[in-house]
């Protein structure tokens, strides 16, 4: 199917299906395509592009208003302005849809929307997500448990809602979240294993339900969502730096592909292009931040099952890396180096020499390191066929990133929808289809060394001139998309602004999202020791889904 002729496809099957859908705005979502349909056929189209192949890359709402429309309200109230906005990201071969429509808040009723998680399973949790948080329902979804609402709330309490305040309601301590009810397998021998949410390392709250006989695992439920530091809220009311600053916490170790994801949608929505110098160093630090956390995480697999040697010369390296972004960008971890229309940061001829012999030793030291990962006999007999992952699972739930190249998806951003500087560098895509964690494990030593070798052609072209311009506020009612491919995959940005160039609604989507629950699936039929290398091969962030 040639480039676009999927979506003449895809409308010409809603026309079949006896859909009606509506264009909107082509330029509102862009480089996205739009498309309005009635809140009676989001259902039916979700399955329709779903048997198409087209991935789904999120959904979200964006409630409008001040709150439900009042017995007697005023004529003259615009079901725009009392209701929810239902968004949903479809992705084939690099282009994008957003599929959209308005679901009317009346009094004493909650809203219900058809369900897409019948034909993508990977949304569940974010349907669930914008239930628990709005109050929409979704019809036919298979799961009508909560997923982040928190014992502070009361069932009628939606705090996405504008007439929700941020402080919340409740006064006293909050009572413990101990009911959920996971699922449980019945039968002789079977027994359940409780881990966390509170954990013996650093890591941060989620909790692991096992179903076991012997040490064979046969089922693994996730809870995640323990904190909820209400992201979306705060982003309420904030001003384009403000954003910037909170997006680069949404999770600390994707801070730069977060603030990118957030700049690139408010620029859209602004219609501002940051100069190319500015572009090209946004593309530096984001391969820096690729680099070290690949780093990190190759060093804690291999920790994971014993061989400490890899994991302490991971360490070491990962932290000279840190320690020389400290140095040149003000942070280890790179911080609020992009703002609003460009970076804050610039190289100095210095800066740009220490780069360069950065690439050079760091290449230099990684090269028998990594022959050694990939080839020594107690790594190979601990990774090779554990936690195996099949295509068809990744595909189904969306997966992107190292964990879907590691199955043989190999969809990234910068490649198949580039955005400046991508656009003029090529882009190295690694493959692996075995599906394990050894396969993870190639797949981010193969990125490393490509991402070495892309920072060393974006400063052979590095362009002069200015590092950032002037933010010109948006009108209200502007919305921007960001997509950047971040170290885990694809991360998704979603904003929409309100009056003097506030935000009015910001939605991050992290790719741990799809991730998590393939976890879940590839550990079917491996033990319960194996559990922490498997989920370290996926290193979900707990953050990025805890909004």
């Amino acid at each position: 199917m040639s480039r676009f002729d999927w979506l003449s496809e895809f409308l010409a099957r809603l026309e079949d299906e006896h859909l009606i859908a509506r264009h909107g705005d082509a330029r509102a979502l862009a480089p996205a395509h739009c498309l309005e349909l009635d809140a009676d056929d989001w259902a039916e189209a979700g399955r329709v592009a779903a048997e198409m192949g087209l991935r789904h890359a999120g959904v979200w709402v964006d409630p409008l208003g001040s709150g439900p429309i009042e017995r007697g309200a005023e004529r003259g109230t615009k079901v725009e302005d009392q209701a929810i906005r239902v968004l949903a990201c479809l992705e084939h071969g690099g282009d994008y849809l957003i599929l959209q429509t308005l679901v009317p808040l009346v009094a004493q009723t909650r809203p219900v929307l058809g369900s897409h998680t019948p034909a993508y399973p990977g949304v569940d949790r974010l349907e669930r997500h914008a239930q628990d948080l709005t109050g929409i329902r979704f019809r036919r979804h298979p799961d009508d448990r909560r997923w982040i609402r928190h014992q502070a709330w009361s069932a009628e309490d939606f705090p996405l809602r504008a007439d929700f305040p941020i402080e919340g309601r409740s006064a006293g301590r909050t009572p413990a979240d101990v009911d959920y009810p996971f699922t449980r397998i019945q039968g002789n021998g079977v027994y359940e294993i409780p881990v966390g949410p509170v954990h013996a390392g650093i890591i941060e709250p989620g909790h692991f339900r096992f179903q076991a006989a012997g040490e064979d695992v046969l089922r693994l439920e996730e809870r995640l969502g323990y904190v909820h530091r209400g992201i979306e809220k705060l982003a309420v009311g904030r001003d384009p730096q403000g954003l910037m600053r909170l997006a680069g916490r949404v999770s600390g170790d994707s801070t730069v592909a977060y603030a990118w994801a957030a700049a690139q949608a408010m620029e859209r929505a602004a219609g501002c292009a940051p100069p190319p110098r500015a572009m090209s160093l946004r593309a530096i630090l984001a391969e820096r931040e690729r680099i070290a956390n690949h780093l990190g995480d190759i060093g804690a697999i291999c920790n994971d099952v014993g061989f400490a040697f890899a994991h302490v010369q991971c360490a070491r390296l990962r932290e000279q890396w840190q320690r020389r972004s400290a140095a040149l960008f003000g942070h280890r971890l790179m911080m609020d180096t992009l703002v609003p229309g460009g970076v804050a940061h610039d190289l100095s001829e210095t800066a740009f020499r220490e780069l360069r012999l950065d690439h050079a030793a760091l290449h230099k030291a990684i090269e028998p390191l990594f022959d050694i990962v990939d080839d020594h006999p107690s790594l190979d007999d601990r990774l090779i066929g554990t936690g195996i992952l099949a295509q068809a699972d990744a595909r189904a739930l969306g997966c992107t990133g190292y964990v879907g190249k590691a199955s043989g998806m190999t969809f990234d951003v910068r490649r198949d929808s580039p955005y400046a500087p991508y656009d003029q560098v090529r882009v190295d895509i690694p493959k692996e289809t075995a599906g394990d964690v050894a396969a993870r494990v190639r797949v981010r030593m193969k990125e490393v060394l490509a991402s070495l070798w892309m920072l060393d052609r974006l400063l052979d072209v590095l362009p002069e001139g200015e590092i950032a311009v002037p933010f010109p506020l948006p009108e209200e009612g502007a919305v921007g998309l960001g997509l950047i491919e971040g170290w885990r995959g694809e991360i998704l940005c979603f904003v929409r602004f309100a009056e003097e160039g506030r935000i009015a609604r910001y939605f991050p989507r992290d790719p741990s999202w799809f991730t998590w629950p393939a976890l879940e699936r590839l550990i079917h039929g491996n033990i319960v020791p194996d559990f922490p290398v498997c989920n370290k091969s996926v290193n979900g962030s707990y953050a990025g889904v805890d909004l």
